[in-house]
């Protein structure tokens, strides 16, 4: 079991990280700096991965005032376990 051989598209290594550190429901969602932080990752590439992944239904925003938070669907989580079989 595992990953296939096949080389993972940014965006789904990504969605992995995301589901790794937790961010997977609406109260454990975190702002792009939040994740840029804990992942490591440039703001800007957080936020393109964030916006393929929001087109796709596997990450979802919530805002609050002018605050965005995000986290991994229930879309996202599935796509990720997927990965794995």
């Amino acid at each position: 079991m595992g990953f296939s051989d096949q080389p993972l598209p940014e965006e789904f290594y990504f969605l992995c990280m995301l589901h790794n550190i937790g961010v997977t429901s609406s109260d454990k969602s975190l702002t792009l700096e939040e994740i840029s932080r804990r992942l490591a990752m440039e703001p800007q590439k957080v936020r393109e991965n964030l916006e393929k992944l929001i087109k796709n239904n596997y990450v979802d925003v919530n805002c609050s005032g002018d605050v965005e938070r995000y986290h991994v669907t229930t879309n996202g989580i599935m796509k990720v376990l997927s990965m794995y079989s």
